[in-house]
């Protein structure tokens, strides 16, 4: 059976963002994922995570300014020290919560700067990432993001992805598979992920393409999870969708699932 994890920056969003976690400790969910977790101190977020129960399986390093355009900093030049910092502040969060996987957000490639450019900047500051990381014990993700959602993001498809966790060549690095931005770009989302099976560290899931439920939409997620159940990944499957009315009115999906695989 999938390990269903609840992305708590988009799920339970009814409620304020400490009591997400029992809210998805109590409909099902066995761990939970974010974006941003940094406006709440880490010893809050331990404890919520202590009294319900919930490992947090997965982290963002923080996007920078989210309101004025920011995607991430690790294409860009002009920006080294604040990626940075932003990678040291993920690791500090990580370690106390039980070193949870830090997808390192690429950013969106510089006005005026090419794309290899803005790649070689994102491959010597990954190196520098999953250098710190490795000597706290933690594994980074990188991910492609659909460019119809975010026009200008670094890294928009799988095989970009894959060819820039080879150059970057380090044992710490992984891919995070959102099935959502792969099929709603590239399509052929299934047999991507066959694909890429061996280099993948986290798997997420959405409708597609209005990243509601996994239940709606275009993709059809009995065979998607299938495939992941069928599949050597041991890894969690984080629900990163937006619900279409609410959040508990929307998981009918989830326990016609857990139900079909009692």
């Amino acid at each position: 059976m999938l390990k269903l994890c609840a992305n708590i920056s988009m799920l339970f969003n009814e409620l304020p963002f400490l009591q997400r976690y029992q809210a998805a400790a109590d409909n099902g969910f066995v761990a939970v994922e974010c974006l941003f977790p940094y406006e709440v101190s880490v010893d809050q977020l331990v404890i919520a995570m202590r009294n319900s129960g919930m490992p947090q399986v997965l982290i963002n390093t923080a996007a920078g300014n989210w309101q004025l355009g920011d995607r991430g900093m690790a294409c860009d030049v002009s920006r080294i020290k604040e990626f940075r910092k932003s990678v040291n502040q993920a690791l500090v969060y990580a370690t106390a919560m039980g070193q949870p996987l830090v997808h390192v957000m690429a950013g969106l490639i510089p006005q005026g700067i090419s794309l290899a450019a803005a790649e070689q900047v994102y491959i010597d500051n990954l190196r520098w990432a999953a250098s710190q990381a490795s000597e706290v014990g933690v594994r980074l993700t990188i991910e492609a993001i659909n460019p119809i959602d975010m026009p200008h993001y670094l890294i928009s498809n799988q095989a970009q992805a894959l060819r820039l966790l080879k150059l970057i060549n380090v044992s710490n690095l992984g891919l995070q598979f959102d099935f959502f931005h792969c099929q709603k770009h590239e399509g052929n989302a299934l047999q991507q992920f066959k694909l890429l099976l061996p280099y993948i560290f986290h798997v997420q899931i959405a409708g597609v393409p209005d990243r509601h439920e996994p239940n709606t939409g275009l993709l059809n997620y009995d065979l998607v999870f299938d495939t992941l159940n069928g599949s050597s990944y041991t890894g969690y499957v984080g629900c990163e969708y937006r619900p279409k009315s609410d959040t508990l009115g929307g998981l009918g999906w989830m326990s016609n699932y857990l139900t079909k695989n009692l």
